[in-house]
């Protein structure tokens, strides 16, 4: 390693240290639950994952997924249109257009590559990008690939977006990109007004439904159901790592015409494996569980609903939402890695969110609930909250 990038990497890690903004990682030793056993902590209470409908750890699916590579295998070893689609992929694409009320289908190995490939086989220089400023990062890398024009508009303002869109009527595509739900926020796409702009200037639509997908919505269809505009949206991408049962994998879902093209020209479908198929046989199996009864889905809501009432009735900043994800805000960098610290002394782990991941000054412990926690765990939550709040002078 050259000696000046050493020198110079180093001073950059001592430096976000000191600034409070060096990310851990913390070591488990169990499964994805309510609760996890960490090497260094014990058994912690979780509440820093994505298993909104606690189906990380079913034992359903960890024996669809089994026997998924009992039938096919460990993996394909290639990529699909060498050698590696197997009736699996076929009849996973399948159900989720079935699910999403889609026209088709297209599996990726991670959601991240499906919005890295979804817009450089579809756009030009004659076309434009309107994405919200707080896209995931998954997108913003997908735009940076392509050689068309960007712009951003102002988080979820429906005028920022009508005034760019009046400035581009000359631009073959106008495609305007947002996520369903905003993964630092948790708040949610006005998509009955980005639809009502597209329709009026002629444009696409494209929502990344990643912390959607699965519990959003009358029967989880995600933020089209919820908004009521399914069947409006021209580009869905999710993940099957999240609710559906916490893996790998996600796909492009949408009209039929653009999945097509996708299958011939986008970049990490063609250069990367097939979903492996203890990924394709689980999350068949999560579908259909979530298909069969909405209960996990109203499971989590009452879990979340509770928790938010509870801090704001304690004092607490929290950004508000219908969904799964609460930030509980803190504005102070070193104070969100200080009271993420002393959680998981009191056996419960929450993460402390700072620069870049979220703007400087606006540092947050982001809680996000699940169906697989208790009542009893919400409230042990809301007391060490309390307790820990009270300490660092977070609230009165």
């Amino acid at each position: 390693m050259a000696d000046t990038m050493k020198e110079n990497l180093s001073k950059e890690l001592t430096a976000l240290k000191q600034q409070g903004l060096f990310k851990e990682e913390r070591v488990l030793t169990t499964p994805q639950n309510a609760s996890v056993k960490t090497e260094k902590n014990g058994e912690v209470l979780n509440f820093c994952s994505n298993n909104y409908l606690g189906l990380s750890n079913n034992p359903d699916i960890i024996e669809a997924a089994k026997k998924a590579m009992d039938r096919f295998g460990f993996g394909l070893s290639s990529v699909r249109f060498i050698c590696g689609t197997q009736s699996l992929h076929k009849t996973l694409e399948q159900k989720v257009s079935e699910f999403l009320g889609t026209e088709d289908t297209i599996l990726y190995s991670s959601a991240f590559d499906a919005n890295g490939g979804v817009f450089e086989p579809l756009l030009t220089t004659e076309d434009i990008i309107i994405s919200d400023e707080l896209n995931h990062a998954s997108i913003i890398d997908g735009i940076r690939l392509t050689k068309t024009n960007k712009e951003k508009y102002q988080h979820s303002d429906m005028a920022s977006l009508e005034k760019i869109l009046k400035n581009h009527t000359d631009k073959r595509y106008r495609l305007i990109v947002t996520d369903g739900v905003f993964s630092m926020d948790g708040d949610i796409a006005d998509l009955t007004n980005i639809c009502r702009l597209a329709e009026e200037y002629h444009a696409l639509v494209m929502v990344d439904d990643s912390h959607a997908t699965g519990y959003i919505g009358e029967t989880g269809r995600g933020t089209p159901e919820y908004c009521g505009v399914q069947g409006r949206i021209d580009i869905l991408s999710t993940t099957f790592g999240k609710a559906l049962g916490g893996a790998s994998g996600g796909c492009i879902s949408g009209r039929k015409e653009i999945v097509a093209m996708l299958r011939q020209k986008s970049r990490p479908y063609l250069f990367s494996n097939t979903l492996s198929p203890a990924v394709a046989g689980g999350t068949l199996k999560a579908l259909e569980i979530l298909t069969a009864s909405p209960d996990l889905r109203k499971l989590v809501m009452h879990n979340a609903d509770l928790f938010k009432k509870a801090m704001i009735k304690n004092g607490f900043d929290i950004v508000k939402g219908d969904t799964a994800i609460v930030p509980v805000m803190l504005y102070d960098e070193k104070r969100a890695v200080a009271m993420s610290s002393r959680f998981l002394d009191e056996g419960i782990y929450v993460i402390g969110f700072t620069y870049p991941v979220v703007p400087k000054g606006k540092a947050r412990i982001r809680v996000q609930l699940s169906a697989a926690h208790t009542e009893k765990d919400v409230q042990t939550l809301i007391s060490a909250f309390t307790r820990i709040g009270k300490e660092l002078k977070v609230i009165a």
